[in-house]
């Protein structure tokens, strides 16, 4: 059978999909593919291998051909494709969720908050220059984290792994989602509010939500208006989530203190506003980016397809109503 690659990947897992008798075909381009070269290299193709840059709807699938089976995605979420039009077509769904990944991803939500805090980047850029002349007492002041209240926004897995951090910290946590969590509560001692709760009482605020209709702009000018002044605000979830416009004008006038940004609301593009502002810290969409968790995320994209194709039901199905109407 056919299988189309939209990019390289690190680590071995490819490897294992060259060697298991199907035809493998790897992007030429190390970079995200247009849609003409997305379609022109999966034409014919029983199963992709995507990645979040590429968008895939029924339209797409169509061209790619009846024989399609699976679309595996390289990532945790999934809203670069419109699941509900190829779980139609019978074709197959998957992503790479993980504690790698967890992890990963809660480690560099906490690696931009204490960036933030302690100013970090504007040290690093200010001693590279050589403004360094010796020990002074005002410069670059920054604020402590401890005992400070941190806002999480979205309790999943990324979230908890992040709560159980500050713990080192000795912070109150608070935290909201769809419903309280009296499990996560007692494990991590963390608060259930409501967003405006939270919004008043936090100091710092992470995102961890996914991207829904819901949670488009949710971070907007009527939610900054009820932060504390010089909030410091890290999303590692989805660009989308904030209005970088309502956060440029939050930024400007001292609203928000700071900002930790690894996703943007049209990436690859920035609000270049953003990109001028010292009290900003940007990073390119790597809060997965450990070795650990690619690798774990090639391996379960390449067994999605691999058992996909023998007729085994793949473990990470974002739709599992269409395993029993799946194409074969």
């Amino acid at each position: 059978m056919k299988i189309f690659v939209s990019r390289n990947i690190p680590g071995s897992a490819l490897d294992k999909l060259k060697s298991s008798g199907n035809e493998v075909k790897i992007s030429e381009f190390d970079r995200p593919l247009t849609p003409e070269e997305f379609l022109e290299g999966a034409k014919g193709a029983d199963a992709v291998l995507s990645l979040l840059s590429d968008k895939i709807d029924g339209e797409v699938v169509e061209a790619i051909g009846p024989q399609l089976k699976i679309v595996s995605n390289y990532a945790v979420g999934f809203d670069n494709i419109v699941v509900p039009e190829l779980t139609e077509k019978g074709i197959v769904v998957t992503n790479t969720p993980s504690d790698e990944v967890n992890e990963a991803v809660a480690e560099h939500a906490w690696a931009l908050l204490l960036a933030l805090a302690r100013r970090i980047v504007e040290a690093d850029e200010s001693t590279r220059k050589g403004a360094y002349k010796g020990w002074e007492p005002g410069i670059f002041l920054g604020v402590n984290m401890i005992g400070k209240t941190l806002g999480i926004v979205g309790m999943g897995r990324i979230g908890e792994m992040t709560a159980r951090r500050a713990k080192g910290f000795n912070m109150r946590v608070l935290y909201n989602k769809h419903a309280p969590d009296p499990e996560v509560e007692k494990e991590l001692g963390v608060e259930f509010a409501d967003l405006d709760k939270l919004y008043t009482e936090s100091d710092f605020i992470s995102l961890h939500v996914p991207l829904t209709d819901e949670t488009r702009h949710m971070i907007n000018k009527s939610a900054f208006a009820k932060m504390k002044k010089g909030v410091i605000l890290v999303n590692t979830a989805r660009g989308p989530v904030v209005d970088e416009g309502d956060l440029v004008d939050a930024l400007r006038d001292g609203k928000v203190g700071g900002a930790g940004l690894d996703v943007y609301d049209n990436e690859p593009n920035i609000n270049p506003e953003l990109i001028t502002m010292e009290n900003v810290v940007l990073t390119p969409h790597i809060a997965s980016a450990t070795w650990e968790a690619r690798n774990k995320m090639g391996e379960q994209a390449v067994s999605a397809i691999l058992d996909c194709l023998s007729g085994k039901m793949p473990e990470n199905i974002v739709d599992k109503d269409v395993w029993q109407r799946r194409r074969t």
